[in-house]
């Protein structure tokens, strides 16, 4: 992420402006540029690849108390109760709603702030890249916190997930990776967990599936198909042996080689991030939602506790489903989903200038049933 302002003589003359000894005419400066570069933050942390963005916006405005019909996210024919999953503040533990679908669900919201300064000289300087460089700051600070209640929600709705009898983690075929045939499981699992009302064929059949966020070893193991056996069984249905690996069709295998990014893979799309993996922050959130729950292969079979020390976790999202709720308040004034403002706290004497921003939002997952996971044990 990285916001550059240019250089052009208007900006530098407003930037120079905000140093200036008339403190009106420095405050009134400083207004200017939070006033133009606030939708701008906005628009970056709306298009960052990130898990927050995951969620579909709602908006609504900064005065209002949002809410949503629940009979109009749910077929009128579907069961009488859901399972929402929301948070009332932020980095607050996700809990458990369950409410009818002619129900009224309101959101519960939180604010969403950061706070920088840098010194006034950069600005009588026409340091643009000073200025740049707080606003880049800004809006790190708060995609560094939407990321963190985004995954909280997440991994606590898919941990602690059932659905027709079936949990919505799964183990994954062969120890130490993760493989074609754990792609397989998951998109069987997301249609069997997506059946009708009465257990039976949707009337809308789609595949379940859209997304996989894995982490860098997880994308190393998709990588790998272009050398390594794919096959998780021997054709009499018993584990492969040492001389029994079948190496993948010659297509698939050169797509690999030719798309090492991998955006893409087996009409997935894949998001590599670096917070799951062994030991890391979202590993360790999902490690805590779980608890001691214990999940299996898809017969059932093997079950074991998720241990964020051995164990890698694999999350598949459902995007054609409107599901994953991002209610955020839009500014009465601006028009923008992000507020900044500038920081009047500053005299003349501390030869500073700062601005605070803050964002007005609250996540919620209407139907967990677009959520599944795959535990990858890696020793």
């Amino acid at each position: 992420m990285k916001i550059t302002l240019k250089r052009t003589p208007e900006q530098v003359e407003l930037v120079k402006a905000m140093a200036s000894r008339n403190k009106t005419v420095a405050y009134e400066a400083q207004v200017a540029l939070a006033e133009f570069i606030g939708p701008v933050l906005a628009e970056v942390l709306n298009q960052a690849p990130t898990v927050s963005n995951l969620f579909q916006s709602l908006q609504f405005n900064a005065d209002d108390n949002p809410s949503i019909p629940l009979d109009l996210y749910y077929n009128i024919s579907d069961e009488d109760y859901v399972q929402v999953w929301s948070q009332s503040h932020a980095g607050g533990l996700p809990t458990n709603q369950v409410l009818p679908t002619a129900s009224e669900l309101k959101l519960a919201t939180y604010s969403l702030d950061s706070a920088i300064s840098f010194d006034r000289r950069y600005a009588a300087k026409s340091r643009m890249d000073v200025v740049s460089k707080t606003f880049t700051r800004v809006a790190q600070e708060i995609l560094i916190k939407q990321e963190t209640t985004s995954a909280t929600l997440l991994m606590t709705s898919v941990a602690n997930a059932t659905t027709n009898g079936k949990a919505h983690v799964q183990k994954n075929e062969v120890a130490g990776k993760f493989t074609l045939a754990d792609m397989n499981d998951l998109l069987t699992l997301a249609k069997r967990i997506n059946s009708s009302w009465i257990g039976g064929t949707p009337t809308t059949r789609t595949k379940g599936l859209t997304d996989l966020i894995c982490s860098p070893e997880s994308v190393q193991d998709i990588r790998a198909m272009a050398y390594n056996p794919i096959n998780s069984q021997d054709a009499d249905g018993t584990a492969p042996g040492a001389t029994d690996g079948l190496a993948a069709p010659d297509e698939l295998r050169m797509d690999l080689y030719r798309n090492a990014g991998l955006p893409e893979f087996y009409g997935l799309s894949i998001m590599e991030i670096n917070e799951l993996g062994l030991n890391e922050k979202f590993n360790n959130l999902f490690d805590t939602a779980a608890g001691g729950s214990t999940y299996g292969l898809p017969d059932g079979t093997g079950g074991i506790a998720f241990d964020t020390a051995t164990d890698d976790f694999i999350l598949g999202v459902d995007r054609t489903k409107d599901s994953l709720i991002r209610a955020v308040a839009v500014d009465s004034e601006s028009g923008s989903e992000f507020t900044l403002i500038a920081d009047d706290q500053y005299s003349i004497r501390q030869n500073k200038i700062g601005y605070f921003g803050s964002i007005d939002e609250g996540r919620v997952v209407l139907d967990n049933r677009v959520l599944v996971g795959k535990i990858i044990e890696r020793n």
